[in-house]
């Protein structure tokens, strides 16, 4: 097998490429998107180096392979609608899948009355840090949304993803014996 670079050098002058090969800039809302994407990835393995809790190490590990192959749902937009084996189809199940989680997770938890602000353990912070991300990467993909044609349920997707960790975080303090912080509105 052949040792394939890692720099090619096609990106100097501020172009990429998308699946079939067609040259954007890098700045294009559509490569903000994956690029965001790529750090929520990149932030849940930031979590998942640190977490301990073994039953939902899993989880996180199959939303980073969800979050690979919206990415690459994102980086061929002549995919939406095709249903080939050449392209990644993301699909309602996948947010399903998230609903289910969240609930049982939820019913571990005490209901919320107001706001909490992130923080407690350090797992927790972690999980409610990749949520802003997920957040910052589901604003993207709206905006990307208004312009091109985007999968809805990569959308729907990411804001239960958000909800998941919200409720994972929770957990995390809950486990340490750490009260959630109550937001103060003074």
């Amino acid at each position: 097998m052949k040792k394939v670079r890692i720099y090619t050098k096609t990106g100097d002058r501020g172009k990429t490429s998308l699946f079939g090969g067609k040259r954007v800039s890098k700045d294009s809302i559509r490569i903000e998107a994956i690029g965001t994407l790529d750090e929520l990835n990149a932030s849940l393995g930031l979590v998942s180096s640190g977490y301990h809790n073994k039953k939902t190490l899993p989880i996180l590990t199959s939303i980073q392979n969800t979050l690979f192959n919206i990415g690459a749902e994102i980086a061929n937009p002549l995919s939406i609608g095709k249903n080939t084996n050449r392209i990644f189809q993301f699909e309602q199940d996948k947010i399903s899948e998230l609903e289910i989680i969240i609930d049982q997770i939820d019913l571990k938890l005490k209901p919320l009355s107001n706001f909490i602000l992130p923080g407690g353990a350090e797992s927790a912070s972690r999980l409610q840090f990749a949520r802003s991300v997920t957040r910052r990467a589901e604003r993207k993909i709206i905006q990307l949304s208004k312009g091109s044609k985007v999968n809805s349920n990569i959308i729907s997707y990411l804001n239960r993803l958000s909800d998941l960790l919200f409720v994972m975080a929770r957990n995390e303090n809950k486990e340490a014996k750490i009260k959630d912080q109550r937001w103060e509105n003074n």
